[in-house]
């Protein structure tokens, strides 16, 4: 039996019609707009001519005989598109465009106009990304490329940074084996190298292959362009030292990440060292220089200020003269009933000239510069920071006594002991009965004798406890003595000057990082250095406060006795007494941690405990179903996503609650042992936090690594 023929396939033909003889049919199924814009395409066609004919049918008469004119179901957009360019007079009306002609019937229009556009099959992003670098290749710059397919610059620089990728992992991308986001975010990086090195790292763990956590591996040794060193070494010197920069084309990245720590270091302590040389050359003693410092570097200092310029006598005619004319020009204008335009002018001159004269440079005593030093480090913004006028206490000037062993010959002797006890004689009440007469006259030669060490002691004895007494009965001056025992401590470190036996303690907590910069420690450094500007020369500073009015006086006791305060909880110093008075006097202040500015952050508190303090602190604060929200993260995101739930929500972790405060929510334990029964609340208790539980071993100046960041919040947080 012969086999029967396979029907060959008759392909319809190919027809140049004049475009005044197409129309645009009605079922063509595309209806809504999307990609790229008919005005876009037209300029494209204008450009490089038809890449694709024209799919049309001959439009029949009533008895079935073709018309001559012809619709276009498939084609549409490309139709429109010429359309376009005859109208703007670029194409003729009666130009042959190239067609597919239908005549067979077989399917519906619709049916082609559908075929046409389901079975086209979009470029692959990686064969997009590969043509890019073809025509980068053969000479077109970005904004050509940009130009020719109607796509910003910055897409074709993402395209062109994503082909960059290592060939390994573009592979990897091609069989679907790496996501496009996994893609874009090994493109921060041009070292295939280290981002092998990191795929190699991560491909077997699925929880480590979030694109934010590639952007942090690759660039974990690098410096981020907004730190505080990048900003003052500056881009342009640091890639003129061969430096490379990471830019991440598809996240803000603030400017990106400087590659080569080491190098940046480099320049940063050679510009340093150029500005601190800078800073010593003015007349200072000593300079020293740091990217930064720990909070309360200078404790232990004396400093010096610098003081406005003397003026001369005619600058001292001048100011007198501007000052009456001001203040005879400024009673004038009160009296009158209307403004005066000219005279709020000439006010406003005479004021300025007056402030002139306030804001005139002020200059250190080359004296004092001769024994002090500063300090040069880099502010948060990366500003170059001079702290000037520290006088070190090896370098204060030694005041001589004029005291000489040799003298008086009881300079090593024990003072219940008199000079007449090595006679042979008896002691009565401290004094020699040798026979001798008390009132006997020493021999002229000998001169006068000092008092008996012991009779001296039992004198000032007498004298100091009358002293006391008489104290005791005038609080006003009482007052006025403890706060100069103080304010020799705090402002002139080493000064003996008072006879009050007070010590106090300030601790300085420099290895808590962060501190500085909070408000609290400007507040306190400010008003400090407010006091310190004012303080007199320490044998004259009994008078300066008997001159200062109550109100100052008060406010300088206070300034004095709060820097002796510590509330600070250390597991190996425990002390429930000393903490429980804070709470005390805390409740009294009425003080809230709050209040002061206190908010919880990744780096303050979240990024150091575990995911399950982290969650109970939402629950505590925002509910049960705000922590569901988070449970199931990974800790970094978790922290980042509880700091934004947690705004506003007036949450404190244990440590920073009052006795007697109400938790939010569900109430943890309290801070130490010793306190558990006075300051516990009604609860479960919780572990400590992970800096003072006992078998950690982590303590406070050792936060816990937070790996990664996330650009934007989750969704399931909003």
């Amino acid at each position: 039996m012969a086999k029967s023929a396979i029907q060959k396939i008759a392909m319809n033909p190919s027809e140049n019609i004049a475009y005044d003889k197409l129309v645009l049919s009605q079922e063509n199924v595309r209806r809504v707009k999307d990609g790229v814009t008919v005005e876009q395409l037209a300029e494209d066609i204008g450009r490089r001519k038809l890449l694709q004919s024209l799919n049309v049918r001959p439009v029949l008469d009533g008895n079935g005989e073709e018309t001559g004119i012809f619709e276009v179901p498939a084609g549409g957009r490309r139709y429109l598109a010429l359309g376009i360019l005859v109208k703007q007079k670029r194409l003729a009306k009666n130009e042959p465009i190239p067609c597919i002609v239908n005549r067979s019937g077989t399917t519906s229009a619709e049916e082609d106009s559908l075929a046409e556009n389901v079975h086209r099959e979009n470029l692959h992003p990686l064969d997009q990304f590969r043509a890019f670098k073809t025509l980068k290749e053969q000479g077109l710059d970005v904004e050509e490329i940009a130009a020719r397919f109607f796509v910003s610059a910055a897409t074709v620089k993402q395209r062109l940074r994503l082909a960059s990728v290592s060939p390994k992992l573009l592979e990897r991308y091609e069989k679907d084996e790496i996501r496009l986001e996994q893609i874009m975010a090994f493109s921060i990086s041009d070292d295939h190298a280290r981002q092998e090195q990191v795929w190699e790292r991560i491909s077997n763990n699925s929880n480590m292959q979030e694109p934010y956590y590639i952007r942090r591996l690759l660039t974990e040794t690098t410096v981020r362009a907004d730190d505080r060193r990048a900003i003052y070494v500056g881009a342009e010197p640091y890639e003129a030292a061969s430096g490379v920069i990471l830019r991440d084309l598809f996240e803000q990245d603030s400017g990106g990440w400087f590659q080569d720590a080491a190098l940046l270091e480099k320049l940063v302590f050679e510009k340093l060292k150029v500005d601190a040389e800078t800073v010593r050359s003015d007349g200072w003693k000593w300079v020293e220089a740091a990217i930064s410092f720990p909070y309360g570097h200078t404790s232990g200092m004396r400093r010096v200020y610098a003081e406005p310029a003397e003026m001369s006598t005619e600058e001292i005619a001048r100011y007198d003269a501007v000052k009456a004319e001001y203040d005879a020009l400024d009673a004038k204008y009160a009296e009158m009933e209307d403004a005066d335009q000219d005279i709020e002018d000439k006010l406003d001159q005479l004021g300025a000239e007056l402030d002139a004269f306030s804001d005139r440079p002020q200059d250190y005593d080359p004296a004092q510069k001769g024994l002090a030093g500063a300090f040069v480090t880099l502010s948060a913004n990366g500003q170059l920071q001079i702290e000037a006028g520290f006088v070190r206490p090896e370098d204060e000037p030694r005041i001589e006594t004029g005291d000489d062993d040799g003298e008086g010959g009881g300079g090593d002797r024990d003072p219940s002991q008199s000079d007449e006890d090595s006679a042979d004689g008896v002691v009565v009440n401290g004094r020699s009965t040798n026979g001798g007469s008390d009132t006997a006259e020493e021999p002229e030669d000998e001169g006068i004798k000092p008092l008996p060490e012991r009779l001296v002691f039992d004198l000032t004895a007498h004298k100091t406890l009358a002293l006391r007494n008489a104290l005791a009965s005038d609080v006003d001056i009482a007052f006025v003595t403890v706060l100069h025992a103080l304010v020799l401590q705090v402002f002139y470190r080493f000064a003996k000057d008072s006879c009050l036996e007070i010590n106090m303690v300030s601790n300085s907590f420099g290895q808590v990082q962060g501190l500085a910069e909070t408000p609290w420690a400007k507040e306190v450094a400010e008003r400090h250095e407010a006091w310190e500007r004012d303080m007199p020369d320490s044998d004259k500073l009994w008078e300066y406060l008997l001159g200062l009015d109550e109100a100052s006086r008060k406010a300088l006791f206070a300034h004095c006795a709060s820097l002796s305060l510590n509330a600070v909880v250390e597991p190996w110093n425990k002390r429930p007494g000393a903490l429980a008075h804070a709470d005390a006097l805390a409740a009294t202040l009425s003080f809230d941690m709050v209040e002061a500015g206190w908010s919880p952050t990744v780096d303050n508190y979240l990024g150091r405990v575990t995911k399950a303090r982290i969650v109970q602190a939402v629950r505590e604060a925002r509910g049960e179903d705000s922590a569901q929200l988070i449970d199931h993260m990974k800790k970094d995101l978790m922290a980042r996503e509880a700091a934004r739930l947690l705004e506003g929500s007036n949450w404190l972790p244990e440590p920073l609650r009052l006795y007697g405060d109400d938790a939010v929510g569900e109430v943890t334990e309290a801070v130490t042992d010793d306190v558990t029964n006075e300051r516990a609340l009604d609860g479960d208790a919780a572990e400590l936090p992970a800096f003072l539980a006992d078998d950690t071993g982590t303590s406070p100046d050792e936060p816990v690594t937070v790996a990664g960041e996330e650009p934007d919040h989750l969704q399931a947080a909003e």
